[in-house]
């Protein structure tokens, strides 16, 4: 970190303020009225992937500035007020740029973070690109939901800050007594968590819509046409065409960068004995799509398709015509969370009620509403090795209304509760200049798990890491789909 400001005169960079001031000579033993703090890294390494080395069509190029990145970071302080800009530099963030970018909700990969505060005695208020964490927990729990995650690189899992994408809002704090203190947050906008659209880390949700539709669209078929033999044998021949003809379409998302899409939140943070405790409310939307395709959807795909002639080439209809709905649920949240050291245990928990539209349970295109809760604790154990275990779970209420077809009801396909554990072994040697740690992230009911091992040298301000990845577990789930992305990273990282 590089500090300017603090203890250097005006005149020692040359500004000529002393004749201005009217200060006479004393003049130059005024101060600069702010201090400016700039720190970062510069990282040199690669991930690199065992499904490349199999040479098949299906690795992806490798470019020489992938070794390459930093990030920086600009603070001015003044008495009364702060501003920060956090930028990265990769060839991910430059390439987003030449291409025009993931869309308006998003900020630019290439801006970190970018806001300024304002200290106002017991009142603080900041604007501008932040990330901000609610709740408790050591990794991202049911209360930490300001801020959607980038899943679009998986090599960083274990880095939640990083992984959180800076988004426009205002928050506001209240220091009501010295252990107490109240937040409020408005976001004039809405954006899901980011998944890569193409490559590697494409999850099936997406890559496999096919298989999800395609055999309700078929069904509708035979229901709609029952009665009409002519209208089936003219079907029949055209149906693989009609599947073939729905792999490749991707349809759009709604667009959430509208004020129709705000968000806004209250948090409570106080102190009881020996505890910390905080209540919150939030009303905003679940980062992860629900999709869905009904009746009225797919008969004018049909009815369209029967108007048209059996010419050569057969018409296979439009498939724009399907137009399956996609929305990010809206919700409301009233979560607690509360955490102490118990007999040497540094024990964590959150407990969340969200309140969906969906309040019968019978709505396909909405989330039911579901309960959240997470559990987890810290502390060292023998031989100075330290352990960090969390839980965190879901639970759907209302199951018995969700219809099991995943067409149909965004949730048709899903069980009723997704229970995810995450453990953390670590331990330091050669006094803290070696770090080893084991992380394990197992989602239970999808019956995979992702293990990632690693080792960092730190010497003074450099640090060399070696971790790597391994998916392992049932294909289909959420992160044993990506088997075949198990990779091995080493970086060198310079701070400042």
């Amino acid at each position: 970190m590089i500090l300017i400001g603090t203890g250097i005169h005006a005149q020692d960079f040359g500004f000529g303020f002393d004749e201005e001031s009217g200060g006479g000579s004393g003049g130059g033993d005024s101060l600069l009225p702010f201090t400016l703090a700039i720190g970062g890294e510069i990282n040199a390494g690669a991930a690199f992937f065992y499904h490349d080395f199999k040479g098949e069509e299906s690795a992806e190029p490798f470019s020489i500035w992938d070794v390459l990145s930093a990030k920086t970071n600009f603070t001015v302080s003044g008495k009364n007020a702060e501003a920060f800009i956090g930028l990265n530099f990769s060839n991910r963030a430059f390439a987003e740029l030449k291409d025009g970018g993931p869309g308006p909700v998003y900020p630019p990969m290439l801006l970190d973070e970018l806001w300024m505060r304002g200290y106002f005695d017991k009142l603080n208020v900041e604007a501008g690109f932040i990330k901000l964490r609610w709740g408790r927990m050591y990794s991202p729990g049911p209360l930490d939901i300001v801020n959607p995650l980038d899943y679009s690189d998986l090599t960083n899992l274990t880095d939640s800050m990083a992984m959180k994408i800076a988004r426009p809002m205002i928050h506001a704090s209240y220091n009501v007594t010295d252990f107490s203190m109240i937040e409020a947050v408005f976001l004039p906008n809405f954006a899901g968590h980011r998944f890569a659209q193409d490559g590697r880390w494409t999850p099936l949700q997406y890559s496999n819509m096919n298989s999800v539709f395609s055999p309700r669209i078929m069904s509708r078929a035979l229901e709609k046409y029952s009665g009409n033999l002519g209208a089936l044998l003219m079907l029949q021949p055209l149906l693989p065409a009609i599947e073939s003809g729905f792999t490749g379409y991707h349809p759009d998302f709604p667009d959430t960068s509208t004020i129709d899409y705000f968000q806004t939140g209250l948090r409570f943070n106080t102190v009881i004995g020996q505890a910390d405790c905080g209540v919150q409310y939030f009303y905003g939307n679940y980062f992860r799509p629900s999709v869905s395709i009904s009746n009225d959807g797919i008969d004018p795909f049909f009815d369209d398709l029967t108007a048209g002639n059996l010419s050569s080439p057969p018409y296979t209809g439009n498939p724009s015509l399907l137009s399956p709905h996609i929305e990010y649920s809206r919700y409301h949240q009233i979560g607690v969370d509360y955490s102490q050291v118990l007999f040497g245990f540094t024990v964590r928990s959150e407990f969340a009620a969200h309140i969906t539209e969906d309040i019968k349970g019978d709505n396909g295109k909405v989330k039911n509403p579901f309960l959240a809760w997470s559990l987890g604790f810290d502390r060292d154990i023998i031989a100075g090795f330290n352990v960090n275990i969390q839980c965190n779970e879901t639970i759907r209420l209302l199951d018995s209304k969700v219809v099991k077809d995943p067409a149909i009801d965004c949730e048709g396909g899903d069980d009723v509760s997704s229970t995810r554990l995450i453990v953390q072994l670590s331990k330091n040697l050669f006094r803290d200049k070696m770090e080893c740690k084991l992380v394990t992230i197992w989602d239970i009911e999808d019956k995979d798990c992702v293990l990632i091992p690693s080792v960092a040298w730190l010497v003074n301000d450099a640090r060399l890491e070696l971790s790597a990845g391994f998916f392992v577990g049932d294909i289909d789930g959420e992160l044993g789909q990506y088997w075949n992305n198990s990779y091995v990273k080493l970086v060198l990282s310079y701070s400042f």
